[in-house]
């Protein structure tokens, strides 16, 4: 079976890769998840923040934004000394301001996934690399909502962190045509 080569031969890698990477999302806890993780890998391998992933579901209250958006600074110090995520007080406090800025967005959209699929008119981008090294860090497309997010009062969403976002989530297919992955997750984008 042919697969992206990304994830090697690691098998929490190859399940990402093989069950959640590209398939697209509209649940906005989900969403939330994934805006809260990809901030924390910044400047750190994706494997750092998958190995902690369930950590971060415990310390964050399963990714309620209602929640997160409430944090003190009792909270914010406790998730400071939390060992099974990444103690970064600007990542941390990041946190809490993005709930609280995604809270806005729903109020203002109905829901984030309708914010974010309207930057794409609610179809995904399928791309068609041939090869690992074609794949992008940014795009015009994750220019763009960067910044409409960093407008909004967003924090560590930079045009690299939402171009993994939007990978992740589905916005864009990125497996490469020989992955047995890419013409599943077309099939799913008939769905929608």
């Amino acid at each position: 079976m042919n697969r992206c080569p990304w994830p090697g031969t690691d098998e929490m890698y190859i399940k990402y890769h093989d069950e959640e990477w590209g398939v697209p999302v509209h649940d906005d806890r989900k969403h939330f998840e994934f805006l809260i993780l990809e901030g924390a890998q910044a400047g750190l391998s994706w494997r750092t923040i998958l190995l902690r992933r369930d950590n971060y579901r415990q310390a964050y209250d399963f990714f309620n934004p209602q929640k997160v958006a409430q944090y003190d600074e009792n909270k914010i110090a406790e998730l400071l000394h939390n060992a099974g995520i990444i103690r970064n007080r600007l990542k941390i406090r990041s946190s809490v301001n993005n709930a609280k800025r995604f809270l806005e967005v729903q109020e203002e959209f109905g829901s984030f996934d309708k914010y974010l699929w309207r930057f794409v008119d609610f179809k995904p981008v399928v791309h068609e690399w041939k090869e690992l090294s074609q794949l992008p860090a940014k795009t015009e497309l994750s220019d763009r909502i960067s910044k409409d997010l960093i407008k909004r009062g967003f924090n560590f969403v930079g045009s690299t962190i939402i171009y993994a976002h939007i990978q992740a989530i589905g916005l864009v297919n990125d497996h490469l045509v020989s992955c047995f992955r890419y013409e599943e997750i077309k099939k799913l984008y008939e769905q929608i």
